[in-house]
């Protein structure tokens, strides 16, 4: 297993719209492996593949206080949405900010496992604001783009200014 590095708001390659999963190989268990190991060790409780450059249709995550309830989705599709709640997000590739985003409360998504299996589950909380979110990396959307534009170039310029000063250390 390896970590891999976490793309940082505003990277271009964090628009990329990701491509369906078709070969369900070692490479993609590997991937699956080391993207967990990631997500983990960030912390964080969701990682698209996005996030990692590679632009397939995959999300890991483990909303448990635990973190012993890890959960694949490659290609996932929402096919219901039910209700409406805020909650405060924060993201891996936007470290150290957190805004309120409105998504649904409860959904029902299709999706398939590491073996290419196809599986539904209904989800609702932090579980459905955490699958929603890494859906919108696989879209090339970011949570930053629910907020007003004067809040993302603030945040913006914060980290593009911390990225120089690290490049420069």
């Amino acid at each position: 297993m390896a970590l891999l590095n976490i793309l940082h708001f505003p990277d271009p390659r964090l628009r990329t719209i990701a491509e369906a999963v078709t070969i369900f190989d070692e490479d993609l268990k590997t991937l699956v492996s080391d993207m967990f190991e990631t997500m983990y060790e960030a912390p964080g409780i969701g990682l698209a593949a996005t996030q990692v450059d590679v632009h397939k249709r995959l999300l890991v995550m483990d909303v448990s206080e635990e973190k012993n309830n890890p959960k694949v989705l490659i290609n996932p599709e929402i096919l219901e949405k039910e209700g409406e709640e805020e909650m405060d997000e924060g993201c891996l590739s936007v470290p150290g900010y957190y805004e309120t985003v409105r998504r649904a409360e409860k959904i029902r998504v299709r999706a398939q496992d590491a073996h290419g299996d196809f599986f539904e589950i209904s989800a609702d909380g932090l579980e459905a604001v955490c699958i929603q979110h890494e859906m919108d990396h696989l879209e090339g959307k970011l949570f930053v783009d629910y907020i007003s534009n004067l809040k993302r170039d603030r945040i913006r310029k914060k980290l593009e200014k911390l990225k120089k000063q690290e490049q420069r250390a």
